[in-house]
């Protein structure tokens, strides 16, 4: 398959349009992709709507961890669940997408960040993870021949990892199998209400009738919202990434520190990326959101590149409209596909630290460069609520980066919510209120 996946690649999924169905889903990501499975097994007919292509954003384009390690302790049960469903996902489907669990190793540069590992190491024994600190000299016999750079790690062997771009198509393929209608070329346009209440969407291709819809539009999501009266203060970063040349293994699994990212591909190189570093482009919603981001901005400022004009027709595009005609093409039908540029001086800094790593290898070769445009919210933890002001709207969005790895345990998670049935997660955390029900925006204790 051609990656990055683009409006090149030509469609999988062009079926008819049904005039109905029980759920129609908003994004063929992971987590959309996912929720039409998991309603599909509780009997739902379901309808996954994508503007461009399957997993053409986000779900695709990101560093394929499967991590426990760090996450958000109330993120940390689903994604426990979801570690356990990748097992079976990969086991059912043959593992088209190399899914390994080869552990994920976090590497402190300074003695502080060793203080947060440990204090993470309550979350990690709450859990029953295998969740380890590691000196310096755990470290060196894990790392043979790295330069001294570290004061210690953190290592999480159960941790996975597996290649995105071949792992969601798979999964939306599996969805298909058990019944899911999945449409690409189909953008969703607008919600039908009658009565106030959901009763279906318009498509660019016909409306389809559903009592129920599920909003997991990723980067797209808060202009839908905002669209129909909901106010969800998500905004969008660029993360840049790359492929290397093969080249002799380091680590089997995933690591990072403040300079690099870095994890084991099956094509035998690595996937690399800056770190924390990525860019963000300002729009309307930037100053519309401002006091909300305010801790997000004074803890990332160093490691954010701020650039004063967003491109035309993002999402936060200046130009980019907040209110259209659903009888006319929307805002959805003039970006098929985010595909951003990615900031190749920050691709080049992370090759560089990485040489620096490991002078027996130096600078690797770098084969591909892309980017992707992460959905994140003002305390980075997602929305996963029903949108009380527009009763029969489901809102899944803002993963913040985190989506890949936690995608089959939201999936999970959203199916049941639809459903009515018990989540067996306290979701409190992800309600959407939190922004407008005078609570403090807290950044929690993730890595």
């Amino acid at each position: 398959m051609h990656f990055p996946i683009s409006m090149a690649v030509p469609a999988r999924f062009t079926g008819p349009v049904p005039e109905s169905c029980n759920v129609v889903v908003i994004g063929a990501g992971v987590i959309g992709v996912m929720t039409g499975w998991y309603l599909a097994e509780r009997g739902f007919r379901v309808t996954v709507c994508e503007k461009g292509r399957v997993a053409g954003e986000q779900s695709s384009r990101n560093w394929g961890w499967i991590r426990q390690q760090g996450r958000d302790p109330d993120e940390l049960p689903i994604m426990v669940e979801s570690l356990r469903l990748w097992q079976g996902l990969a086991q059912s489907l043959g593992n088209p997408f190399g899914f390994r669990q080869t552990g994920v190793l976090y590497l402190a540069n300074r003695e502080e960040q060793l203080g947060q590992y440990e204090g993470w190491m309550v979350h990690a024994a709450a859990q029953g993870l295998d969740t380890r600190l590691l000196g310096r000299r755990e470290l060196a016999e894990r790392l043979p021949g790295a330069a001294d750079l570290w004061q210690g790690g953190l290592f999480t062997a159960s941790d996975a990892r597996a290649e995105p771009w071949l792992a969601v198509p798979a999964l939306a393929a599996g969805a298909a199998e058990r019944g899911v209608t999945i449409l690409e070329d189909c953008a969703v346009r607008a919600l039908d209400l009658e009565g106030g209440r959901v009763a279906g969407v318009t498509t660019e291709r016909g409306r389809i009738r559903a009592p129920e819809v599920v909003l997991a539009g990723g980067a797209w999501s808060s202009l839908f919202a905002r669209a129909h009266g909901v106010n969800l203060p998500q905004l969008s970063v660029l993360s840049s990434v790359a492929q290397t040349e093969p080249m002799p293994e380091i680590l089997p699994g995933a690591a990072a520190d403040d300079a690099f990212a870095f994890r084991r591909r099956e094509d035998g190189g690595y996937t690399i990326a800056g770190g924390s570093e990525h860019d963000f482009f300002i729009g309307p919603d930037a100053f519309r959101h401002a006091l909300k981001y305010r801790k997000a901005v004074k803890k990332d400022f160093l490691s954010t590149h701020y650039r004063w004009l967003a491109p035309r027709d993002y999402p936060d595009g200046w130009n980019t409209p907040r209110t259209w005609s659903k009888g006319a093409p929307t805002p959805f039908e003039a970006m098929w596909v985010l595909n951003p540029a990615p900031n190749l001086a920050t691709l080049s800094r992370a090759a560089a630290a990485f040489g620096r790593a490991f002078p027996g290898v130096g600078r690797p070769k770098i084969r591909a460069t892309w980017a992707g445009m992460i959905d994140t919210m003002p305390d980075v933890v997602p929305v996963i609520d029903r949108a009380p002001s527009v009763p029969g709207l489901t809102i899944a969005t803002g993963m913040s980066g985190h989506g890949f790895g936690i995608g089959p345990g939201v999936g999970r998670v959203v199916a049941d919510l639809v459903a009515g049935r018990p989540v067996g997660h306290d979701l409190t955390r992800f309600r959407l209120s939190r922004f407008t029900d005078g609570s403090e925006i807290t950044l929690g204790p993730s890595l």
